[in-house]
This record gives structure tokens, sequence and C-alpha cells, in this order.
């Protein structure tokens, strides 16, 4: 479904990104993948290549907060594949502190990984996209984008501001042929998730109507599907991916 394009995708060492990243290479993509660090990008592609040593995968670590460190890291993808076909934004960070806990520092820190890194990663990709004649853009969203959270309300109001970035860009950039779509998942297994009690989890369950907590690779299917030719009349969309437990 991707074969021959070139894919960026951030937060790609663990969890959704890296699902999205195998599910990419698995559909014929190029991919680099951005992770926080140098050891844990390392670890990711090794095991990749162990998985299939004809995959064509790379990766980087820029700090995402940095326009100059991101730009550099987008050059050096562009200098290396010609072009960039696909940016995914699913670095982000999680948060649940009560309001009258937060700091100026940590809410900043919240908004600058969810939604100033998103920026500072799209802005140079959308000049090598209008360069190219198109492409397409990505964000990872969230359930509590569209029902917040009692708590952390950090995390939802960037999840919010995600949204209104994916919509607004959707219709700037229609006209250059570059799709702007976002995902929101729901509970998911990442290894956070994953290693809470049992006595946690189930009620989560019982308020999903269908029963079980999503998996990396059902958030991967929707990046696939957003990225794919098959949407390519689709942009501006919000796609929940939470068995209805917004409902």
């Amino acid at each position: 479904m991707l074969k021959g394009k070139v894919a960026v995708i951030t937060g790609g060492t663990r969890g959704i990104g890296y699902a999205t990243v195998k599910k990419y290479l698995e559909n014929g993509a190029k991919v680099v993948l951005f992770g926080s660090r140098e050891e844990t990008v390392a670890k990711a592609l090794k095991s990749l290549k162990e998985e299939n040593a004809r995959w064509e995968v790379e990766g980087d670590w820029p700090i995402l907060a940095s326009e100059t460190d991101v730009d550099a890291a987008i050059q050096r993808v562009k200098e290396k594949f010609g072009r960039i076909d696909i940016l995914v934004n699913n670095a982000g960070m999680s948060d649940s502190t009560k309001i009258e806990n937060y700091t100026d520092g940590q809410f900043a820190k919240v908004m600058s990984l969810n939604v100033n890194a998103i920026f500072n990663t799209i802005r140079p990709v959308v000049a090598i996209m209008r360069e190219q004649g198109g492409g397409c853009i990505l964000n990872t969203s969230s359930m509590v984008s569209i029902s917040g959270q009692p708590g952390g309300v950090a995390y939802p109001t960037s999840k919010f501001a995600v949204n209104g970035l994916t919509l607004s860009l959707a219709r700037e950039l229609g006209p250059s042929n570059i799709r702007v779509n976002a995902v929101a998942p729901g509970i998911t297994k990442t290894d956070m998730v994953a290693a809470l009690p049992d006595q946690m989890i189930q009620p989560m369950i019982q308020a999903i109507p269908l029963r079980r907590i999503g998996n990396p690779e059902d958030i991967a299917n929707a990046f696939l599907f957003l990225a794919s030719d098959m949407a390519s009349y689709v942009t501006g969309e919000i796609l929940s991916v939470d068995g209805a437990m917004r409902a």
C-alpha cells in the first residue's frame, strides 16, 4: 500500500510509533524513525533489521523542541532519499497532574512536546512536499481531545491543539495536494498500560463497548490507511480508534 514512499515517523522506537514503523515497512515504505535517544533508536533499528534485513529503515534522534535540530534532521532525510511523502507526528507525553499541583514548567513541557514539536517538524516538511507536488501529514491525537479527562489538563489541552492544527492545515495545504489528518487512539496496550494491575485494567475494559483494550497495531492500521492512496480524498479528519470508549 505504500510501495516506494518515504516516511518519517517521530516517537518511532516503541508502542504505537514502533508498530506504525513496522506496518509501513511491511507495506513497502522506506522509513526514518525519530527517537529521543541514540540508544533507543539503535535498539529499535536492530529489532527491525533482525525481523527483515531487506527493510529500508534508518533512524535519527533530533531534539523535537528545537527548530534548528529538527530542520537539520529533516534535511538529512531529504538528502538521503530525495523526498518525504509521509510524516507521522507520533512523539508525545501524557500527564495526570491535578491543576493545583502544576508548575509553569511542567505545563510548558507537555505543550512543547505535544504541540510545538509537531509544528517544528511540519514546517520544513511542508516546503519539501510542496516542491515535490504533494504529501501526507498525520498527527497523533487522543480520545481525550474529544472528551477531556479529570486531571492532567495539559494533555487534553495539547491534543485539542493538535486537532485544531490538523483541521486548519488541511484547509491551508489542500491546494498544494498535501493531506493532513489525525488519529485519536483510545486506551492502547503500550508498555505503560500493560504494566497496570488487572484490577485497574478490568474497569477500563468494561467502559469500552468493544470490551477490549486496543493494540498498537490497531492504531498503526489507521495510520496505514490514512497514508495510503485509499484515503486520497480524506483530509481534515480526526479518526477515533478507541472502541467507542469516547461514547
